[in-house]
């Protein structure tokens, strides 16, 4: 019995230690992306006001500055006060998932997410012509593609990232959907300790809806 509570203490300590790294795993991510959109966007602000487009790499990459009043990319100009309001509550959507968070990935999409809804909701708070109006300074531009800044990318990436998580089924809480029977990886012994206190399956009886195994 004292073999088995010093197992669980071990469990839970390392799990905790875990939870504790990708929670500084998802902060980490997303005060980079957060600093980076700043600083590139006050660089661009500085350098290229009043100067005509800068083509870089033979014009795979073109400097220019735009003020944008609608979402990323350009696109729903008009609504800005609405995609302030947007922005705030994906802000508090992904600072509420934060707090159950246990995959790495999921904290470095979360991240990405948090840092370029910050980036641009600074600007709609902070910019002219007023709060929850402000414009979003843009300067990155493609070949064939909208005017767009750092955070637009975190954005783009996270939703990118977050669509590849769901479709292989891993949630943000560490699990993995499955069809079959619930698994446990080797690497997650908070699990596998929570399992050996479960009370076995009543024989006969199916579980209801997709089993759940952890994961990183």
């Amino acid at each position: 019995m004292q073999t088995e509570g010093r197992a669980s203490l071990n469990d839970a300590s390392t799990a905790d230690r875990r939870r504790r790294r990708q929670l500084g795993l998802f902060a980490a991510v997303a005060i980079v992306v957060l600093a980076v959109d700043i600083v590139t966007k006050i660089i661009a602000m500085s350098q290229l006001t009043d100067r005509e487009p800068i083509r870089l790499a033979g014009g795979l990459l073109t400097l220019v500055l735009v003020r944008n009043s609608g979402a990323a990319f350009g696109l729903a100009e008009g609504y800005t006060i609405i995609l302030s309001l947007v922005a705030l509550a994906v802000v508090v959507v992904v600072l509420r998932l934060s707090r159950t968070l246990r995959s790495t990935p999921w904290a470095i999409a979360l991240g990405l997410l948090l840092g370029g809804a910050f980036g641009n909701l600074s600007d709609r708070i902070f910019r002219e012509p007023g709060f929850l109006r402000g414009h979003v300074v843009d300067f990155l531009a493609l070949p064939n593609w909208p005017v767009f800044n750092v955070a637009d990318a975190s954005i783009c990436a996270a939703a990118a990232l977050i669509i590849v998580l769901a479709m292989r089924g891993r949630r943000w809480d560490g699990t993995v959907e499955e069809s079959g029977r619930a698994k446990t990886d080797a690497d997650n012994p908070d699990a596998s300790a929570r399992q050996a206190h479960e009370p076995p399956p009543t024989p006969g009886v199916a579980a209801d809806g997709p089993a759940l195994r952890k994961a990183e």
